[in-house]
């Protein structure tokens, strides 16, 4: 089993910014994939962000130029720098993993992040 455990979620004013965490432990043989993910009041859960295998990150095109992802993999540690937050970015964000192509996905258990003033 693997166990993710996102951190860094709060309430913060539009324009700012927070630094989000996960950090992944338990039986872990490899990581093909990581993402961040969120889902808003009453809608769906939508890709934010993912690297796979190592490669490029992908970002949705509303946090391009706002967000960045990064992976510490000698932590299995995926991070969220969120800037230039905006109050359509409040959702609890959650991150997930896959160890091997076609394989099953690990969730967190999310953060909330709220943007207001």
């Amino acid at each position: 089993q693997v166990q993710l455990v996102e951190s860094g979620g709060g309430l913060v004013q539009p324009g700012g910014s927070l630094r989000l965490s996960c950090a992944a432990s338990g039986s872990i043989f490899g990581i093909y994939a990581m993402g961040w993910y969120r889902q808003a009041p009453g809608k769906q859960r939508e890709l934010v962000a993912r690297i796979i295998n190592g490669g490029d990150t992908n970002y949705a095109d509303s946090v391009k130029g706002r967000f960045t992802m990064s992976r510490d993999n000698a932590k299995n540690t995926a991070y969220l720098q969120m800037n230039s937050l905006k109050p359509d970015d409040t959702a609890v964000y959650y991150c997930n993993l896959y160890q091997g192509f076609g394989s099953r996905p690990y969730w967190g258990q999310g953060t909330q992040v709220t943007v207001s003033a």
